[in-house]
């Protein structure tokens, strides 16, 4: 057994050659890693203009951008940092992140006057190439198939 830099600790196949657990940012993982940074930030900069600059016009609609690049952040640092703590954050975050563009996929879908204006989450994502539909599915694939293996 050996202790990573988190506190953390892994045993036989869970540790690479330096004694530490495998990182989420690893493999496909850093692909997963960017396309979250990527859209915190373009979620980010959509609600941040669209909040200074209209808000009276969609106020739900440009919250709940703000909202997705929130998660989007925390989703990213959690997915960076890999100790035990930020895997449950990571699961917690990409969990909402898919309740959330589902839950506005459809209102936005059934009942697009309270939607006057896109949001990310809008459409399932189609404004954003049903990235943000498929985005966390993979994520959390991702997460349970990197959860390090207990040694009973």
């Amino acid at each position: 057994m050996s202790v990573a830099d988190d506190g953390s600790t892994a045993t036989g196949a869970d540790a690479d050659p330096r004694g530490r657990r495998p990182t989420l940012r690893s493999g496909p993982g850093r692909v997963l890693v960017a396309v979250y940074a990527v859209f915190a930030l373009s979620a980010g900069a959509r609600a941040l203009v669209q909040v200074l600059t209209d808000f009276s016009a969609a106020p739900l609609a440009y919250l709940l951008s703000a909202f997705a690049a929130a998660v989007y952040v925390v989703a990213t640092v959690a997915l960076v940092r890999s100790s035990e703590r930020s895997r449950r954050v990571a699961l917690v975050s990409v969990g909402v992140e898919l309740v959330g563009v589902v839950t506005v996929g459809l209102l936005s879908v059934e009942d697009p006057v309270a939607f006057p204006d896109a949001t990310v989450w809008s459409g399932f994502g189609a404004g954003y190439g049903y990235v943000p539909l498929v985005l966390p599915v993979l994520g959390l694939w991702w997460l349970v198939s990197q959860r390090p293996r207990r040694v009973v």
